[in-house]
């Protein structure tokens, strides 16, 4: 069973000024990781200094989320301000 997805303001705002395409890729990647967390293992690590913050890596994009009870996405931005 996936765990339920909650989106910040800011990741919403920035997916929607996104293409559809890289969208889409983006939020189908976070659906199946709260689906299934080991599928996508080798491209999730710990944020430095970040208090339980982890980063999901999908291309040359980066979610930053937090992990509980509901996968909370805290920010999605491009490789190198990540």
């Amino acid at each position: 069973m996936a765990k339920p997805v909650a989106y910040s303001r800011d990741a919403l705002k920035l997916l929607s000024r996104l293409d559809r395409r890289t969208a889409a890729r983006i939020v189908s990647k976070i659906e199946q990781f709260a689906a299934d967390p080991e599928a996508l293992a080798n491209n999730v690590t710990a944020m430095k200094g970040g208090e339980g913050l982890m980063r999901l890596r999908v291309g040359d994009w980066r979610v930053i989320y937090h992990d509980g009870v509901v996968l909370q996405i805290i920010r999605v931005a491009p490789r190198g301000s990540a």
